[in-house]
């Protein structure tokens, strides 16, 4: 049920959105003159794959999780992009394709071996990586491995669809700072 809904849903925001995804590729392709970020992520089972995401850094910025990225390599419109979320719209591609779900832990980077091992011990990674979870909406970040895990188990062995909705709901209402830049 949930994977049909991520099909659906990402289906409708991939077209609904379009617009505004060639607009901010506009504006993010005059800020870094590379307006896509691409970059490999563990998946579900550990399997890799490539998360999009509108770039909101400097193109020569180090790929390191982004509670350790220097917030002086984020770009003016990047700190919108993050502020407001749209930076994530790109991933609706990677939920349509059953790489990520709409609600799920957020996938983090192979170079993560703490948190990888705490998911891995709890079974987190069993389960499709997603744009919005539990975590995202308590500000619960990648540079706390263990009650992230914590966390993210919680919120799978209590997924339900209307769990799923209330995500999301809270996600677009603005609950949650997410990988957004704390001011």
């Amino acid at each position: 049920m949930i994977r049909a809904c991520d099909v659906l849903l990402s289906l409708i925001g991939l077209i609904l959105t379009t617009p505004v995804l060639v607009v901010i590729y506009g504006i993010a392709f005059l800020d870094t003159g590379s307006p896509i970020f691409r970059q490999e992520r563990v998946g579900r089972w550990k399997k890799p794959f490539t998360l999009i995401k509108f770039r909101t850094m400097a193109v020569d910025t180090a790929s390191v999780a982004s509670h350790l990225a220097s917030s002086a390599s984020v770009t003016r419109f990047g700190r919108f992009l993050r502020r407001t979320k749209l930076d994530e719209l790109p991933q609706l591609w990677n939920v349509f394709k059953g790489e990520m779900s709409l609600v799920g832990p957020r996938p983090c980077l192979f170079s993560q071996h703490e948190l990888i091992a705490e998911r891995d011990s709890r079974g987190v990674l069993d389960a499709r990586p997603g744009i919005t979870g539990l975590a995202q909406i308590n500000d619960i970040d990648m540079s706390t491995p263990r009650l992230l895990a914590e966390t993210d188990k919680a919120m799978l062995v209590k997924l339900n669809i209307l769990q799923y909705f209330r995500y999301i709901a809270l996600t677009v209402l603005g609950k949650g700072a997410g990988d957004r830049l704390r001011d």
